[in-house]
């Protein structure tokens, strides 16, 4: 019995942890794949078309904008990035757990097109340890980090529209969690052909007539 596969929205500030906690659970989730976004910035050494972006023309980005092929897009330091939506509806078809790793516009976006998505927030373990990591990955002057820091406070103040919340105060826990979460959804009713599988489990003896009344708990 194949299952319907279904979208899950990661979000959380630059530096919540969002690629480590996803590599942790791809371990653990053979199912789960990632959504190629398409770009118009250009390729760089080592990308693969396909694989690692859609690489588009301007002109190709908007006339694909225009015909409603993006689930979502988002124009960043001059250059534009999308989801191609038949690329999540074939993964989707197949069964398969799509992540997308996007922002809070980004996010909203998906919601209003297919609010039927799972929406994940990872929060850091505190702003403190957000600051160090910032700190700690890049090159930037103190008044770009606290620009950072202020994007990050008004990012976890909008994490109250998402379905579930992940603190990230420690790798195997929050991993643990969005598994969790995963494997929850996927036993949600109307995921699972709920009625196949009624029937493989009650078959021929298991008929119920229309005179029975159902069980109340």
């Amino acid at each position: 019995m194949q299952q319907r596969g279904f979208l899950l929205i990661l979000s959380g500030p630059s530096g919540a942890g969002k690629n480590t906690v996803l590599d942790a659970v791809r371990k653990r989730c053979p199912d789960l794949v990632y959504s190629v976004s398409a770009t118009t910035r250009p390729c760089r050494p080592l990308e693969k078309d396909g694989r690692d972006y859609f690489f588009l023309t301007k002109d190709e980005f908007q006339q694909r904008v225009e015909a409603g092929e993006f689930l979502e897009w988002a124009e960043f330091c001059g250059h534009c990035y999308g989801t191609p939506l038949i690329h999540i509806r074939e993964s989707l078809d197949k069964g398969q757990v799509v992540v997308m790793d996007i922002d809070i516009q980004g996010a909203r976006q998906v919601k209003k097109k297919m609010p039927e998505a799972v929406f994940v927030f990872l929060l850091p373990p505190t702003m403190a340890e957000l600051e160090k990591r910032l700190r700690g990955r890049s090159s930037d002057s103190d008044e770009a980090i606290r620009r950072r820091l202020n994007t990050a406070l008004a990012e976890l103040k909008a994490g109250i529209e998402y379905d579930y919340a992940i603190r990230n105060d420690q790798l195997e826990r929050a991993a643990a969690k969005l598994q969790a979460i995963i494997i929850a959804e996927r036993c949600r009713v109307r995921r699972s052909e709920y009625s196949e599988l009624l029937e493989e489990i009650v078959g021929e003896q298991g008929v119920i007539s229309e005179d029975d009344e159902p069980a109340t708990y």
